[in-house]
């Protein structure tokens, strides 16, 4: 559902003799009758004295019911650069889309009202958009120099919530939800019609589509200090968010969101803890169905012949697998050599569990299907091993290689 917006347009002359600034910083803002005028004093004092360029500040008050809109017009009528929207619905997402598509500017910043990021990282976060050596740019508060003032509750919550991003998703940017964030307008335009979310989730959903489209995203530590009279629920924005995540996983899954062309192949491969992670479900998953496949197998085959069967039947599918969520590894190209490759791999772990099957059958001939399955499974956990060593290192190692392989320098365009 589309939000109504009204205004209170700036004068030229409020935005430094310019048409268009160079940066549009949006302020989402829901009841904050209270802050925000000493918040947008100090960022509007900052911004003029510190910045070299055309800038213009963005107020979007998002369905307040108290004296904030009222408070954003004030103060869009005394300060220059000042800009305000007023949405009919609540959401932040909804309140950065509705700005950021119609502004004008080159870049587009988005902070939270609180200012509670250093603003000394401002000039820091937008610089590598301005020379185009970057498309997003993000603060962290996760990287070890970056300092932080927040209770631990807050802080667990926060790491734990970036390493459910890291496994289920495979990202590699550290700090998802740090309300400090920039991307170039062009980006935006390419990207801001792909996110579905209008909410909390909204700019964790922008930088996984902006990642897996290719696009590079600087990092730089900020200085935080949390607001302790924040009073966003976290128990429902953690529920909100890890429905986005399961949202976003089905959709990549079956490719329903049309990233730009030529650049999902793109994506480097998810870290060393999302690999296992991934390789470890997607095991399970696969002895699940070849212990299924070996039972019924058995009733008519022999052990040996049953164990190959099953082997042969699961390893074609967990190279798949494997091939597209543990190594993010997609198109046809490439995919006949891993399907062989695999399959060399599938003949060591055939080697594997064959020679526990004639090791047990040396000790006992005749030993029950509980026994058999038992020296299977353990059986099958090492070679599980080595077919994750072995599809690491060998069969999807060029690709690790690209992939850290220092890349041309470009404009930074995404066309």
């Amino acid at each position: 559902m589309s939000a109504t917006i009204f205004d209170h347009e700036p004068s030229p002359d409020r935005l430094d003799g310019r048409a268009a600034p160079v940066l549009d910083i949006v302020v989402p803002v829901h009841n904050e009758a209270h802050d925000l005028g000493p918040s947008i004093e100090r960022l509007h004092d900052f911004v003029r004295a510190s910045l070299p360029f055309a800038c213009r500040i963005t107020i979007v008050d998002n369905a307040s019911t108290d004296a904030t809109w009222d408070v954003a017009g004030r103060l869009a009528g005394r300060l220059p650069a000042v800009h305000t929207l007023r949405l009919a619905e609540k959401g932040r997402g909804r309140a950065l889309r509705a700005a950021w598509s119609q502004s004008n500017a080159s870049v587009l910043v988005y902070m939270d009202v609180d200012l509670s990021t250093d603003l000394a990282a401002l000039l820091p976060l937008v610089a590598p958009l301005l020379s185009g050596h970057s498309d997003l740019s993000i603060g962290t508060r996760l990287s070890r120099t970056a300092r932080v003032i927040r209770g631990p509750k807050r802080e667990v919550i926060s790491r734990g919530y970036n390493t459910v991003l890291h496994a289920a998703l495979g990202t590699r940017f550290s700090d998802a939800q740090c309300g400090f964030k920039a991307i170039r307008a062009d980006c935006a335009q390419v990207l801001l019609p792909l996110v579905q979310d209008d909410e909390w989730f909204f700019d964790t959903e922008l930088l996984v589509l902006a990642e897996r489209a290719g696009m590079r995203i600087h990092e730089i530590p900020v200085d935080w200090t949390d607001d302790p009279d924040s009073r966003v629920d976290i128990l429902a924005t953690a529920m909100s968010d890890l429905r986005g995540v399961a949202r976003l996983v089905r959709a990549l899954a079956t490719d329903r969101i049309p990233l730009p062309s030529g650049r999902r192949d793109n994506m480097p491969p998810p870290p060393l803890a999302a690999q296992v992670l991934r390789f470890a479900a997607i095991g399970v998953l696969s002895t699940l169905a070849y212990l299924g496949i070996y039972l019924v197998a058995r009733t008519a085959l022999s052990a040996q012949a049953a164990n190959a069967l099953a082997l042969v039947v699961t390893a074609v599918g967990n190279t798949a697998a494997n091939r597209r969520w543990t190594f993010a590894v997609r198109g046809r190209m490439g995919a006949l050599r891993h399907q062989l490759q695999g399959l060399i791999v599938f003949a060591a772990a055939l080697l594997v569990t064959g020679l526990s099957l004639m090791t047990l059958a040396a000790v006992d001939p005749h030993p029950s299907r509980r026994t058999e399955l038992a020296v299977l499974v353990v059986a099958n956990l090492a070679a599980t091993v080595l077919r994750f060593v072995a599809l690491r290192g060998w069969v999807f190692a060029l690709r690790r290689r690209s992939a850290r392989a220092p890349q041309p320098s470009t404009s930074g365009s995404i066309s």
